[in-house]
């Protein structure tokens, strides 16, 4: 069977996610989500887990399947899954949240967040504030914000209302035109995506080419590719202060310990 392109899946994404956006502002009001959400502890600081200590912080993530290869992991537990991560030095947790591409929901969120202390990022196609509301209500701290399918206004919309809920936004990039977009709209967490969205491949020369322009005073977080110890140190050596690590993980069988192989290594 042939695999969509990345940027023909993006607009089939991005076009389900505002059709289920429309459904889930329906079932489940803003004022509703304000309310759940003050039942929530502050949000924790996603940024600063991101730079304590002296080695590169590995962002665990979790998720059941992905669009390009399908099932990861058939015996996905969110709650096994952070508690593992937590105990084998993840310094924060991503978690997949969308559910027709990724066999996701925010159910997960909550489960992780049950049983794990450690910062939580909702991953998914965020393209209005509500989804921004129901990252809090549910147990996020930071969200993230894909810059390839937001334009100028929303990507400024969508930080001001992150900022406003006291969570954090990882902007992810993957060229320079989106780094320069998201720096002038005042990012200041920066994700470098090592995937084409057009192609499907995956190089760490993404990282080692961009990571160059991302100011000192930004994070930076290298995500996708990232396999083996060797890639965490090429990472490193670019200057990255976090990793974002998924699909390796998902399909070891214990993924704690595959996660001990990438931590410890020293930040440059």
């Amino acid at each position: 069977m042939q695999i969509p392109s990345a940027e023909f899946l993006l607009t089939r994404i991005v076009s389900h996610k505002r059709e289920e956006l429309a459904e889930a502002q329906k079932k489940l009001p803003l004022q509703t989500l304000q309310r759940m959400a003050q039942t929530q502890a502050a949000p924790r600081d996603f940024r600063c887990a991101l730079t304590t200590g002296a080695n590169i912080a590995v962002i665990a993530e979790l998720k059941k399947s992905s669009p390009s290869a399908g099932v990861l992991r058939e015996d996905f537990d969110p709650a096994a899954l952070a508690k593992n991560y937590a105990a084998h030095g993840a310094a924060a947790l991503s978690i997949l949240t969308d559910e027709k591409f990724f066999g996701g929901n925010l159910a997960n969120l909550q489960k992780a967040r049950a049983v794990c202390a450690l910062p939580i990022l909702r991953k998914d196609f965020i393209l209005h504030p509500y989804q921004i509301g129901e990252a809090r209500a549910f147990g996020a701290d930071a969200i993230l914000l894909i810059v390839a399918m937001l334009d100028r206004t929303q990507l400024i919309e969508l930080l001001l209302a992150t900022a406003e809920s006291g969570m954090q936004a990882l902007a992810e990039v993957h060229n320079e035109a989106e780094l320069d977009r998201v720096l002038l709209a005042g990012a200041d967490l920066i994700g470098i995506n090592n995937r084409d969205l057009r192609t499907f491949e995956v190089t760490l020369e993404t990282t080692e080419r961009l990571s160059k322009l991302v100011p000192a005073s930004c994070v930076c977080v290298a995500e996708s590719g990232m396999k083996s110890r060797r890639d965490v140190e090429r990472m490193a050596a670019c200057g990255v202060d976090a990793i974002l690590v998924g699909s390796h993980l998902m399909r070891q069988a214990d993924p704690g310990a595959a996660l001990v192989e990438l931590t410890g290594v020293p930040r440059q």
